[in-house]
């Protein structure tokens, strides 16, 4: 298990109702209305809201990366995030891939900086060998 020298930042939220609920920050700057995948209700849920985080925390990992290798991102750089909630094992699993567009960059220096970036970024470090996860650079 990793442990943290220093705090950086603790986010701090309250749910009610799960997937059929709300859930607000304690800084107010997040409200969402929460509805259960493929049913009429109007509001986001837990899967896309970690897919939302990975894929922004992903794409800062890849900065971070980038300033390292001294290498320019272009700045059309995208993550588009699926992840899958599905039945195995008697339960609930998830399943993700992270399908990274870096264009104009050489194949070889972006595959380089998304493998630097699944290395730094703690969303992928939280679930590494914990659920199945494709990187792909499309």
């Amino acid at each position: 298990m990793s442990h943290i020298d220093k705090v950086l930042y603790t986010a701090k939220t309250h749910t009610t109702g799960g997937r059929d609920g709300a859930s607000r920050s304690s800084d107010g700057r997040l409200e969402a209305q929460l509805s259960s995948p493929g049913t009429a209700g109007t509001g986001t849920n837990p899967e896309q809201l970690f897919a939302a985080g990975w894929s922004a925390c992903f794409l800062g990992a890849m900065g971070v990366a980038a300033s390292k290798a001294k290498v320019t991102l272009p700045a059309d750089r995208a993550v588009d995030a699926e992840v899958d909630l599905g039945l195995a094992e008697g339960g609930y699993l998830l399943r993700a891939r992270l399908n990274v567009s870096l264009p104009g960059l050489d194949r070889a220096v972006a595959q380089s900086i998304v493998d630097a970036a699944h290395q730094i970024c703690p969303y992928s470090k939280a679930t590494r060998g914990n659920i199945d996860v494709e990187i792909n650079l499309v």
